[in-house]
């Protein structure tokens, strides 16, 4: 379901039938008349369907992780917060730019439209701004040539269904932005079986040890931090400026460990 189009709809309805009774119908009811509840309860939910658009359109929205590929930055539960105006000011429901203001940078979390299905929205770190040449092969990440910083910081168990998966965890340091991931050594570093065709694939070459991709402009790289559980751009392409939804930046709440609330995405 498109919530954002959803409520557009409701506000154009409540809020019309608020402007229809300030204009026309009020004065053709008599004094002490009530009003209809077909003009109660819309002019009632309009100011509160205003001000829950606005914020969503254009301050903040909230999101729920529902899958491992961010794992251990974001788990699954995760009830996260994206700020909407980081990346420029966006029409609701279009999405079109109106107003610019900072460009993605590298090592953000960024929620985006699935570039293959729009309605989806998709939450993955940025990797390769316009430009750039990202690469991985054998579990090392390098962008334009040059290997990003890595520190082994022990190991790391989750849950995927019902089976565990033990993996390595690293301290990433990319461009000064600190943050966790995880590699699995028992995984490949890219399933070429699961590449799909893209706009720009043109850029990319895959083999067995890895992948190499030089993103075009008015594009971005993404990769999940679960590094060798994640489906992302090697995957599925780049993620079209048009795409972008925010940054994220605090987890909110977390029904299962409430020591999550407050933490900030890095």
């Amino acid at each position: 379901m498109n919530f954002p189009l959803v409520l557009f709809v409701l506000l154009l309805i409540t809020g019309g039938i608020w402007l229809l009774d300030y204009f026309v119908l009020r004065h053709k009811r008599i004094s002490d008349g009530t009003e209809p509840w077909w003009i109660e309860y819309p002019k009632s939910f309009f100011p509160i369907i205003l001000v829950v658009f606005c914020l969503r359109s254009f301050l903040v929205e909230p999101f729920k992780i529902p899958s491992g590929s961010m794992i251990p930055t974001l788990l699954i539960g995760d009830f996260i917060l994206v700020n909407k105006y980081t990346y420029g000011i966006r029409l609701p429901v279009a999405n079109l730019k109106i107003i610019d203001m900072n460009a993605p940078q590298r090592g953000e979390v960024m929620v985006f439209r699935f570039p293959e299905d729009p309605s989806i929205d998709y939450i993955k770190r940025v990797i390769g701004v316009p430009g750039d040449t990202v690469a991985y092969r054998n579990k090392q990440l390098s962008i334009n040539g040059i290997p990003v910083q890595q520190e082994r910081d022990g190991d790391y168990k989750y849950i995927d269904g019902t089976a565990y998966i033990y993996t390595q965890r690293l301290r990433e340091n990319m461009d000064g932005n600190e943050h966790d991931i995880l590699v699995n050594d028992d995984m490949p570093d890219i399933q070429l079986s699961a590449v799909h065709q893209f706009p720009n694939r043109e850029n990319c070459t895959f083999d067995r040890e890895g992948f190499s991709c030089k993103v075009p402009e008015g594009n971005y790289f993404t990769l999940g931090d679960n590094r060798d559980g994640s489906s992302d751009s090697r995957y599925w392409g780049f993620v079209p400026e048009n795409h972008i939804v925010g940054k994220a930046f605090l987890i909110w709440w977390n029904f299962n460990d409430l020591s999550r609330i407050g933490t900030l995405i890095k």
